[in-house]
């Protein structure tokens, strides 16, 4: 894997603002601004692509030349050992030769044949981000030129490796120092996010339930999974796996947390990333990134007889890249109250009863959630991955608030909560600080789902409010005004592995967050009023919208709720067939209430206005 350069805050606010200065300096008055993302955040990951094979263009071409010479028609591996990097480049030319040409039409001549000279998995990255269709438009506009010659500047590096220049000492000796530190894949994930986050933001458009998760908070997300089950970790390869990928970000740090934390346990482990993703352009981003950190060597594997990419373009909901298949490790941020009505089409069905997916319909009960919000299915998903294995599977995934509650007992929402807690999967949940995300201030909370449950956790759900665990940040970052920084990831992670009652800690039965939902029945009565009878008795017929909820651990059950709750109030109503239901509430084991003030309090405060405008009256009656 390549080594990891990490810029500090100030190379990349400078980093940041060159780029988003490209759009206003190059194509101002030429593109609409809704256009500008189009076009500066695909030439910047082909930059970034490009800068790596500059070195070993000639040896590369040379290569080509042998292998064309020699009849070899697969020349993938020959290239690839040249460049070191799993792509390349066959094409005469790169980004800094091509911005030479002066004639228009023959730079986009050229610039085709450099697009056309890549490796088939750069020219799945160009296709996604429709960059041929961009280099029509840029002709047209007279930008091409100058926007290559913005994206070569030497005062900027796209590379992950870093710019180094040779310096004179003062004694004469010469050394090679850091010119411009290199752009790790995080980083780049984070400028690619507050990017788009300003073009929308410029433009008035927002990207409904689509969140970039920041680096501190994903570190968290790859600690909670592998930390608590770090002592059972073996001389293994294992699987991880996130369905919302984005730009790759969890995977990265993901892998890059099993492979820390299984070194310091004395084990050698390997990793394969698996991912899926449907918007194209992050899906380029990520794919380039990961090929160019190494984090993927390559991107297809066999399963059976069918090909798979680790990288799945397209939805994981209805156009699962990863059908069948298990991972050891599954961690996600899936998008929030994103309507998923297009993966009804995408199935070939008009409603959602029709959906017959193994993931999300077992035959009899339905997880299928509303269609206004998809990220239970996605959750449904991760549960279906979870392997017969010693280890089994550890899922970790972030929601919002409403996947807590969301949904009538028998809904799927509810019927999934139901599921992963009857069978005993639901390990803990944690409420995060709200704030934390760049382009969101909403609460967000962090499930943990395991097959292998601990022998003291069975039975048992843990309940952890880490909303206060965080660190303010100096200056906010779009939305963002604090971290989870490593004191705070250490606590958070100290509260789950200690699995005791704290004030942050809370441990309950599964039972506690189930209730029966109950409709309520009446007499049926007729026009006049008067009671329907059937065989001697009053008809009774459920009214709508009226039902007791009554928890699972209320003494005595159903009749007992009855007899206590009902029967002495309301002697005509009856209970109908229940239905079990589950839902979590933090704000019922965590409420604080604000202290009131004190009499004295207030009198004092009333003395003190009093004081103040001792005289007024008078003043103006005069």
């Amino acid at each position: 894997m390549t080594k990891e350069y990490v810029m500090d805050n100030k190379q990349y606010n400078t980093l940041f603002s060159f780029i988003w200065n490209i759009a206003n300096d190059v194509l101002v008055h030429a593109f609409e601004k809704g256009d500008y993302k189009k076009i500066i955040l695909p030439f910047m990951v082909l930059r970034r692509i490009d800068v790596l094979l500059e070195p070993t263009k000639a040896a590369v071409l040379q290569k080509k030349e042998f292998c064309d010479s020699h009849n070899l028609v697969d020349y993938t591996p020959f290239l690839t050992q040249v460049t070191g990097y799993p792509f390349y480049n066959t094409s005469a030319f790169t980004m800094k030769t091509l911005k030479n040409e002066i004639d228009p039409q023959r730079l986009k001549m050229n610039i085709i044949e450099y697009f056309n000279g890549f490796s088939q998995d750069v020219q799945d990255i160009i296709d996604k981000f429709k960059l041929r269709q961009q280099v029509d438009n840029l002709t047209e506009a007279g930008r091409l030129g100058s926007l290559l010659e913005k994206f070569t500047d030497e005062n900027i590096n796209l590379s992950v490796k870093p710019v180094m220049e040779e310096v004179t000492e003062m004694d004469g000796t010469k050394k090679m120092v850091e010119r411009l530190p290199g752009l790790d894949n995080h980083t780049m994930g984070t400028i690619f996010e507050e990017l788009l986050r300003k073009f929308n933001e410029e433009n008035n458009v927002t990207e409904a339930g689509e969140h970039f998760t920041p680096r501190d908070y994903v570190r968290l997300l790859g600690q909670l999974a592998i930390e608590p089950i770090k002592d059972k970790l073996a001389d293994n390869t294992y699987t991880i796996y996130d369905g919302a990928c984005g730009t790759g970000g969890i995977l990265t740090i993901a892998q890059e947390e099993i492979e820390r934390i299984a070194k310091e346990e004395g084990k050698r482990v390997r990793t394969s990333i698996f991912g899926q993703e449907l918007q194209p352009d992050t899906y380029a981003t990520c794919k380039a990134d990961l090929m160019i950190s190494g984090n993927i060597n390559k991107f297809t594997y066999r399963l059976g007889t069918v090909d798979h990419q680790y990288i799945a373009f397209g939805s994981t909901i209805s156009q699962d890249g990863h059908a069948g298949e298990k991972f050891d490790f599954c961690i996600s941020n899936p998008p929030f109250g994103t309507p998923w009505k297009e993966d009804l089409k995408n199935w070939g069905v008009g409603d959602k009863k029709e959906v017959t997916d193994p993931r999300f319909f077992d035959g009899v009960t339905s997880f299928i959630p509303d269609i206004g919000d998809c990220q239970m299915l996605f959750l449904a998903n991760n549960v279906s991955r979870m392997k017969d294995t010693p280890l089994g599977t550890r899922i970790v995934e972030v929601h919002n608030g409403s996947s807590l509650f969301t949904g009538n007992a028998g809904g799927g929402e509810s019927n999934l909560r139901k599921y992963i807690i009857e069978n005993d999967l639901l390990e803990a949940i944690i409420a995060m600080p709200e704030k934390d995300f760049y382009n969101t201030g909403i609460s967000t909370y962090i499930w943990i789902i395991t097959n292998r449950k601990e022998e003291r956790r069975k039975g048992y759900v843990q309940l952890i409010d880490a909303s206060n665990i965080c660190t303010p940040l100096r200056k906010n970052l779009g939305e963002k005004n604090c971290e989870t920084a490593e004191d705070d990831r250490r606590r958070i992670l100290q509260l789950l592995i200690d699995f005791k009652e704290t004030p942050e800690s809370k441990i309950f039965k599964n039972e506690e967050f189930g209730y029966w939902q109950v409709p309520v029945m009446r007499p049926k009565r007729d026009d006049e009023g008067n009671i329907i009878l059937k065989k001697g008795k009053p008809q009774m017929v459920c009214v709508k919208k009226e039902s007791e909820q009554i928890p699972l651990l209320y003494p005595g059950g159903i009749e007992a709720f009855y007899e206590n709750e009902v029967k002495p109030y309301d002697e005509e109503a009856e209970f109908g067939e229940p239905i079990i239901g589950y839902e979590l509430s933090f704000t019922k084991y965590f409420y604080k209430p604000v202290q009131l003030r004190t009499l004295d309090e207030i009198m004092a405060d009333v003395n003190i206005l009093e004081s103040e405008t001792d005289g007024l009256w008078a003043e103006i009656l005069k």
